[in-house]
């Protein structure tokens, strides 16, 4: 069976953002291609897009779809130590079914080994003092997350379920968001 990789890119009135975030985890994920995403991706001119890329050595497949913010004001932590997201892939089956337990929540926060790891859809940071900390030990290594490490926004630091009791703010990081922070004075109420 071919294993599909996933890139989810912004696409706004034609202009791709972070593309070479993107290009280089295309080529950590299939090792040296000829997909050269520059090349071969045509945003429309106007409007906000998702575009989706499917990929593996033997495919490659885009998409534009018009983008509308999720609402994510409330997190459930679930459990799952086996759960392994270390690639964007297509399947993602098991995230899917981790997200049904997200009961009155918008979303769910995966805890894993009992570290904080990621959301079903984002990659996450908190505010302690005044920087703010990512996980060291995400599922997946998000392009936003790599960009804002590089940028020196974020540091990354292994957070434990018990440590959210230190922070004043939770932030959702993914490429069509950028850096969304959850507007709630009290982060318990965020947490559910």
């Amino acid at each position: 069976m071919i294993t599909k990789y996933l890139e989810t890119i912004r696409a706004q009135d034609g202009e791709l953002f972070h593309l070479n975030y993107h290009q280089k985890r295309l080529d950590s994920s299939i090792g040296n291609s000829n997909i050269i995403l520059e090349e071969l991706l045509k945003p429309p001119k106007t409007g906000l897009y998702r575009c989706r890329v499917v990929y593996s050595r033997a495919v490659f497949e885009v998409n534009y779809y018009p983008y509308a913010k999720r609402s994510i004001k409330r997190l459930k932590l679930v459990d799952n130590d086996r759960l392994e997201y270390s690639k964007k892939y297509f399947n993602r089956d098991a995230i899917n079914a981790l997200f049904l337990q997200k009961e009155e929540c918008d979303d769910i926060i995966i805890v894993k080994n009992a570290l904080i790891t990621d959301t079903s859809i984002a990659n996450l940071a908190f505010k302690y003092k005044k920087e703010w900390l990512t996980p060291k030990t995400p599922l997946l290594y998000g392009t936003t997350r790599a960009r804002l490490i590089d940028e020196n926004r974020i540091r990354e630091e292994d957070i434990s379920v018990g440590d959210l009791k230190h922070f004043s703010a939770i932030a959702l990081m993914n490429a069509m968001i950028d850096f969304d922070i959850i507007q709630n004075k009290n982060l318990r109420e965020v947490i559910c």
